[in-house]
């Protein structure tokens, strides 16, 4: 029996520990990659929903103050704040618009355009 040859069981256990510690990095990495195609996600819907909501506003009779328009049912979750600043000048026609985008109360993006009378 000393001509079979085979693994001891040293060697398996190197191997199987081997592969246990890249077992676990691969999934620390899946998970990772998970979290931050959630965030991509997340900011993307946003610029979106902000994007639309200024092409709205952009529509819309110049005013001292804007309403937001309604966020389809399938960005549950999503809200919008539309805030106006007149700029101090001699006409005061120009006014910044800042259409904030949170996500479960949290701020994703903002942005900020101008529009004039």
């Amino acid at each position: 029996m000393k001509d079979q040859k085979g693994f001891s069981l040293i060697e398996v256990a190197i191997t199987i520990g081997l592969l246990g510690i890249i077992g676990v990095g691969i999934l620390g990495a899946l998970g990772t990659a998970s979290k931050a195609l959630f965030i991509a996600d997340e900011r993307e819907t946003a610029r979106n929903l902000a994007e639309s909501q200024m092409e709205d506003l952009k529509q819309t009779v110049y005013a001292s103050s804007y309403n937001s328009t309604l966020i389809p049912p399938e960005y549950a979750g999503y809200s919008a704040t539309i805030t106006t600043d007149n700029i101090a000048s001699m006409a005061s026609n120009i006014q910044k618009v800042t259409v904030t985008i949170r996500h479960q109360d949290k701020v994703v993006t903002r942005l900020e355009d101008y529009k004039v009378r």
